[in-house]
């Protein structure tokens, strides 16, 4: 089993296995916490303020806040740093309590989906996800 070391941009190295992937547990990344304090959908947008958090300065903290200079849902986070949507809510919550991050609950339309919606491929990324977690 051979451990390799690698870095990515602007972020810690992380600890990877070839087989098992990364070594660090996602209950570590988020201190053991299973529950975020603030309620995200897998939709919901986050974005950076540019606020400079002072709590909350870990290296994965600076890899989500890396990664919301712009508009960015909490789905596509979780993909981009290869954790599980609860550990990254964790993560994206603390951001959002020091002041770093702004959070916008997705837009419901009153009247149902739009006629426009692609349930096949809305139950795709469903499938991808699940297969993440």
């Amino acid at each position: 089993m051979a451990v390799r070391r690698r870095r990515r941009q602007g972020s810690e190295p992380l600890w990877l296995d070839d087989e098992a992937g990364r070594l660090v547990r996602p209950y570590t990344v988020s201190n053991g916490r299973t529950r975020p304090t603030a309620h995200f959908d897998l939709l919901t947008m986050v974005m950076a303020t540019g606020k400079r958090p002072v709590t909350c300065q870990g290296p994965d903290h600076m890899q989500v806040l890396g990664l919301c200079g712009g508009p960015v849902s909490v789905a596509e986070v979780a993909a981009h740093i290869r954790l599980p949507a609860v550990v990254t809510k964790v993560l994206l919550a603390d951001l959002v309590d020091c002041g770093a991050l702004t959070a916008r609950a997705p837009v419901q339309d009153p009247h149902g989906p739009s006629p426009h919606t692609d349930r096949a491929l809305l139950e795709a990324v469903l499938h991808g996800l699940r297969q993440r977690l």
